[in-house]
């Protein structure tokens, strides 16, 4: 894998990237943030990070001192979950491998946060009725496509609603998974609500249909996120807590910017977030997923949302934020939005492809091509054997 033809990187160590900034009880020491990176080599049975490469694949993102890292998301519970290959967060077995992973990145004097993950109707029904266990959603049937309507009706488990009750359960494995991941010893967590998964489902007017006090309304809608919210602040505290929104959005058939009181939503469960902050109970940050990108498995430039923006976020929150989508392709896009004193940036696909993305970024050199084929393989190529700059010298790429 050579470096990216046709990209001329820029350095970027004379702009507020390479300012501190303190998130929660974190003194980051930079504002290049490695993102929620789902890999797909967790082991099966159990959800259990990868024995033999997680710890060091992480180790090699995290050589920077000072650097912000959020864990591949990690499923709150077995019903959250349904993949077989991502981890969770919820036993044993899980903690003890994490445990590991986050002592070599805070050996590395780098800071590690948890992504809460809970995949409502982008699970597999298929392998959810395999388990025993519910294929969950805010709405009955209401399927995000025929694929996977097909799956349900085929494993005889249909998309279900989740009752008051289950919700509450949720709430409950939020704070069971929180707890686990301090615990293991991380600095705090990331309540996953973008993307097309649970708490987005319910968020999203496109997948939740519902008539009670969680749908219908704005307001409604907003409330399962902010009720994670509130039992997360209330369990470990408000400067261990962040969470990620995608408010222009599609994947998972959600309506992104074709919806018009999209931002209205956004703004109400934004502006829910202000109005605690300023009752003393302010998250260490808001994590925006950019219109750049309204759907991850898109390739870069694909999909972009021209008609909107994030900007009005900074309007009602008053905290840090984190912004991602395809950043590091166009350094001149990164220098704009760090020229706000509270923002971070987040780099996924070329933090893969660079574990030492931050030494390039601050000081502009080429950027090593990722494999895309690789991304969730179960091997250990396209995982942790992508050079540093220096190692790409000594085998000729700058030749190629």
């Amino acid at each position: 894998m050579p470096f990216v033809q046709d990209f001329k990187p820029q350095a970027l160590a004379d702009t507020n990237l390479f300012k501190p900034i303190k998130i929660g009880n974190c003194e980051l020491k930079n504002r290049a943030v490695f993102p929620p990176l789902t890999r797909m080599r967790a082991s099966h049975p159990g959800n259990v990070p990868n024995k033999d490469w997680a710890v060091e694949y992480y180790n090699q993102r995290s050589q920077v001192p000072g650097t912000m890292l959020i864990t591949e998301g990690a499923f709150i519970s077995a019903q959250a979950g349904g993949y077989d290959n991502a981890p969770g967060i919820w036993s044993d077995a899980q903690v003890a491998e994490w445990k590991k992973i986050f002592a070599k990145i805070h050996e590395n004097k780098s800071f590690v946060w948890v992504q809460l993950w809970n995949l409502g109707r982008q699970s597999y029904a298929d392998t959810l009725a395999r388990d025993g266990l519910r294929y969950d959603s805010a709405t009955d049937g209401l399927y995000m496509d025929d694929e996977s309507k097909e799956r349900a009706e085929k494993s005889k488990n249909p998309q279900h609603g989740i009752t008051k009750d289950e919700i509450k359960q949720y709430i409950k494995e939020y704070v069971h998974a929180a707890k686990n991941s301090l615990a293991a010893g991380a600095d705090g967590v990331e309540i996953h609500s973008a993307n097309g998964y649970l708490l987005n489902q319910f968020l999203d007017p496109k997948s939740n249909h519902r008539t009670d006090e969680y749908g219908g309304s704005i307001e409604n809608r907003s409330r399962f996120a902010l009720e994670v919210v509130d039992a997360l602040v209330d369990a470990i505290g408000e400067d261990k807590v962040g969470i990620r929104f995608s408010p222009y959005g599609t994947f998972g058939n959600l309506s992104g910017g074709a919806e018009p009181l999209i931002v209205a939503q956004y703004a109400h469960v934004i502006g829910e977030l202000e109005k605690r902050a300023r009752g003393g109970k302010r998250l260490a940050y808001i994590h925006l997923v950019e219109p750049r990108v309204t759907n991850p498995f898109l390739t870069e430039g694909a999909g972009e949302y021209d008609d909107g923006t994030n900007d009005f976020v900074y309007s009602i929150w008053k905290g840090p934020i984190i912004r991602a989508g395809n950043l590091a392709l166009h350094p001149e896009v990164a220098r704009d939005f760090v020229k706000d004193d509270r923002t971070l940036l987040a780099y996924g696909r070329y933090w893969i492809a660079n574990p030492d993305l931050v030494t390039r970024l601050e000081k502009g050199l080429p950027l090593n091509k990722y494999n895309r084929d690789l991304f969730y393989a179960m091997t250990a190529e396209g995982y942790t054997d992508y050079p540093t700059y220096d190692e790409a010298i000594k085998l000729g790429w700058d030749k190629q």
